[in-house]
Formats: C-alpha cells, sequence, structure tokens
C-alpha cells in the first residue's frame, strides 16, 4: 500500500513526541466512563465553571450587551441592565472597528491593552507600556508565542521547573526544543534552590545545549506554592548572570490562601532591584481571565508584558502574531473588565465584590478540606496549597502495587489513578504528566468542586486509598521521600 502524505508514519516526529497528560490517557478513560453512564468528577484541568463555580455577574452583562449591541437601543434595556454595566458596553464597542464580530490589532484593541498597562502600574507602582503588551486566546497561546520566537532547535534549552505544567513540556517538543529541568524540593514545600539552577544549567551546557529562558510558574502548577520576594530576587540575578529571558507565568496571582506570602510579580521585584538588573533582565509575563476568582476558562483571554526586549525583537514577535490575524475579541473585553474591574461606588460594585470575595474565601476553605483530607489517608502526604487550583499529594506506593503496575504495563502512579477513577469516578492527572524525582509518585488534583461536596469526595477517595494500599501492602516501611 502506497503511503499517504499524512500518515502516522510520515508525520512531523515532534508532534509525536509532544506529550499532555492533562487531556491523556486518564481523560480519556473518563470520557469513555461517562459515555457509559458512570458519574465523573473532572478534577484533572483547572476549569472552574465545569465544576459549578458561577460566572461573575457584571463581566457577563457588559460581554452581552457588546455581543448584542441592539439591545442598547432598545428603551427597557435599563430595566435588565445597570447603568455601568451599559456604560462599560458602549465604552467596549467604541474601542472597535466594528463590534465583536471585527478583527482587531494582532496584538489586541489598543484601548484595552492600555487598561492592561494601568493595571500593571497600580499593582506594581511602575510604568507600564500598552505597546509592549499583546492581548492573547489565554495566557498559553502567549506563551507558545514567545517559545516559538525563542527555541530555534533542539539545541535550545529552556529551563521549567520540575513538577511543571505539560504546557512547557508539550510545546518545547512541538517546537523541537529541549526541556532543562530543575527539581522544586518537595521537603521544603516545593522551594527553588538556586545551587539546583546551576547544576540543571551546567549540565546542559556539558551536553552542548544553549540555555536560553527560566520558566518560573507563581503561584506552582501543580505544586500549588508561593514564591518568596527573596526568591524572585535570587531568580532574577540568576537570570542576569546567566543571560536567559524569564517567562514569568502568574495566571494564579489571585488564587492566594494565606497570609504569609502574599503574590508579588517578577516585574516589581526586578524593579525594586534596580540597576542593573532592572535593564539588563529580560522578562516576559504571563497572565489569563481563565483563573483566579473569573475562572472564564473557555472565553480564552490572556495576555503578556514584555520587559527589557530590543524593539526589533518586540517587531517580529508582532508578525508571528499577525499569523493568526486577531486575539479573540471578546476575550479582550473579559481582560478588559478583569483589570478594570467595578470600583467603590460604582452600582455593580457590592454585587461584584461580594462574588468575588465569596469565591475566594470558598477556595481557601476547600485547599485546607482537601489538604487536611489527603493526610488523614494511609501512605499520602501532602503540602497546603497555598495558591493557584491544584493540590499535589505525594502517594507511597507499596512494593505490591509497583509490581501489579508493571504487570499491567503501566506507570505506578498511572495505575494508581486508573484504579481511583475506576472504583470513584475521581478523574486526576498522574504525577508522572508533570515529571518528578525518580522512584516517587504523585497526583494532581483541583480544589474546585464544589465546597458542599468536597467531604464527601475526600470521603470517598480515603476509602479508596486506604483499600488499595491494603490490599497491595506488603508490610514495607516507608519514609518521606
Amino acid at each position: 500500500m502506497a503511503i499517504k502524505a499524512l500518515d502516522y508514519d510520515t508525520l512531523n516526529e515532534n508532534v509525536k513526541k509532544c506529550q499532555y497528560a492533562v487531556r491523556g490517557e486518564l481523560y480519556l478513560r473518563a470520557s469513555e466512563l461517562q459515555k457509559e453512564g458512570k458519574k465523573i468528577i473532572f478534577t484533572n484541568v483547572g476549569n472552574p465553571h465545569a465544576l459549578g463555580q458561577k460566572p461573575l455577574t457584571f463581566p457577563r452583562q457588559v460581554v452581552a450587551l457588546c455581543q448584542a449591541p441592539f439591545l442598547l437601543d432598545d428603551p427597557n434595556v435599563g430595566m435588565i441592565f445597570p447603568a455601568d454595566a451599559i456604560a462599560r458596553a458602549k465604552h467596549y464597542l467604541s474601542l472597535t472597528s466594528g463590534g465583536l464580530g471585527a478583527y482587531s490589532d494582532s496584538r489586541g484593541l489598543p484601548g484595552v491593552r492600555k487598561e492592561v498597562a494601568e493595571f500593571i502600574q497600580r499593582r506594581d507602582g511602575y510604568p507600564s507600556d500598552p505597546e509592549l503588551i499583546f492581548l492573547t486566546d489565554g495566557a498559553s497561546k502567549g506563551v507558545m508565542q514567545i517559545l516559538n520566537c525563542v527555541i530555534r532547535g533542539d539545541g535550545d534549552g529552556i529551563l521549567v521547573p520540575v513538577p511543571q505544567y505539560p504546557l512547557y513540556s508539550a510545546t518545547i517538543s512541538l517546537l523541537g526544543g529541549t526541556l532543562v529541568p530543575y527539581y522544586l524540593d518537595e521537603s521544603e514545600n516545593w522551594g527553588l534552590d538556586v545551587n539546583n539552577l546551576r547544576q540543571s544549567v551546567a549540565q546542559a551546557r556539558s551536553q552542548g545545549i544553549t540555555v536560553r529562558a527560566m520558566v518560573i510558574i507563581n503561584p506552582g502548577n501543580p505544586t500549588g506554592q508561593c514564591l518568596s520576594e527573596a526568591n524572585l530576587r535570587e531568580i532574577l540575578k540568576f537570570c542576569y548572570n546567566e543571560k536567559l529571558v524569564l517567562l514569568g507565568d502568574e495566571v494564579y496571582q489571585q488564587n492566594i490562601y494565606q497570609d504569609e506570602r502574599p503574590f508579588i510579580s517578577s516585574k516589581k521585584v526586578l524593579m525594586d532591584m534596580g540597576s542593573p538588573f532592572s535593564k539588563g533582565v529580560q522578562l516576559v509575563s504571563f497572565h489569563t481571565v481563565s483563573k483566579g476568582y473569573w475562572g472564564e476558562c473557555g472565553q480564552r483571554g490572556g495576555y503578556f508584558e514584555m520587559t527589557n526586549i530590543p524593539p526589533r525583537v518586540v517587531e517580529e514577535i508582532y508578525k508571528v502574531a499577525s499569523i493568526a490575524l486577531s486575539p479573540n475579541v471578546s476575550a479582550q473585553i473579559f481582560m478588559g473588565l478583569m483589570v478594570s474591574p467595578p470600583k467603590p461606588g460604582d452600582i455593580s460594585y457590592d454585587q461584584f465584590a461580594r462574588e468575588s470575595k465569596g469565591i475566594l474565601e470558598s477556595l481557601r476553605r476547600r485547599a485546607k478540606i482537601m489538604t487536611d483530607g489527603f493526610n488523614s489517608c494511609k501512605n499520602v502526604v501532602c503540602n497546603f496549597t497555598e495558591g493557584a487550583m491544584y493540590s499535589f499529594p505525594q502517594i507511597r506506593l507499596p512494593p505490591g502495587a509497583l509490581q501489579a503496575a508493571k504487570q499491567a504495563g503501566k506507570v505506578p502512579d498511572v495505575f494508581y489513578c486508573l484504579k481511583l477513577l475506576e472504583a470513584t469516578g475521581i478523574s486526576t492527572v498522574p504525577g508522572s504528566g508533570f515529571g518528578q524525582k525518580e522512584g516517587v509518585f504523585h497526583l494532581r488534583t483541583t480544589i474546585l468542586p464544589a465546597e458542599e461536596e468536597m467531604p464527601e469526595i475526600m470521603d470517598s477517595f480515603k476509602k479508596f486509598n486506604d483499600e488499595f494500599m491494603t490490599q497491595y501492602d506488603n508490610n514495607v516501611g516507608y519514609s518521606r521521600m
């Protein structure tokens, strides 16, 4: 039989190497079980609205009016929509060249980019240039655009934290680059050791790899830690000395569940450090409407801001963005509303504040319920979720489970997670999909199920886990790894 142009054997090898565990084997099996009628709790992806989080009212009102602008001409519109939502809808429509159905500039609407710059200036206390802000279809598209510009071939390496969100490993593989791992320390609440960074870079260079950029995820995904200001300073100094671009994934900056380490942006720390660092470190920072108390994952709205990137490079990044013509315009409106929400005194402010506060307070409680629940289970240890939307417990699998997994042809934590799924309907992601130290096993679950359902979910997990451990345990002792 003749080989076709698009046979599997003739596919781009980078596509075949690309793996994305969040929508991998576990997710596919969960979808099959759902079709068979089993109740599935999809905790595999940070998708708040899919797990019952209600949309914030004000942004939906504004975007509804923008999507159906004829409603603004209805004399009764003020009986349905508050005056500030009507005013904001008119404002955003005035920024477009023909409503939400018209392309915008490939960098996004200038008026919305200006609002993003004003938000960054309020947050950090330093000026932000709208010309260095690109709006994107979610933060993921922005990450992919920047990595596409950084990676020139398999000789180029990107420092990525392990465990990591598989967007990075998948994109680096797809673009033909090399992932250079640096391991976070679970025993230090997933802390980052700069000495470990130096060793990772030295090892990569000894193999002929040119390390070009470093990724940080703050707050962490899947690990949930918040980086301290001191840690960020160390990282920025390291990037300055090693001449690395720092990619700051800061999409969970609203999701903070403790008071000891509030979110602080990489840009603020960099500017606070002054010369030569503030002028010498190249930084690209990412944010989104998908996380925080917004949770508007399906809208696909994001941005990145560039710091100390040369004008000619910015022009080339603009050229790459132009290939897709325009980011999603309705998502740009969501972004404008996220960075410029109702203010005290506005008609919608009290409701907006009540809704957003309620979501964050509930997430803080759910983070504690889940951490405590995991730590009550046999052979399970879990650090507290300081931020983001996930728990990442270590599962100390007994030798009997390791042997059973080997016989089944499965990675041990995949074996465990499949058994969990079949028994309880809880769909998680095995830690091997994020990277982990040899012989150590984890799973990632979101903290997003409804708060009233959380005790039942954790009871179900505990019942499964303890039965699993009893079934496969051969009384070998364990120590924390």
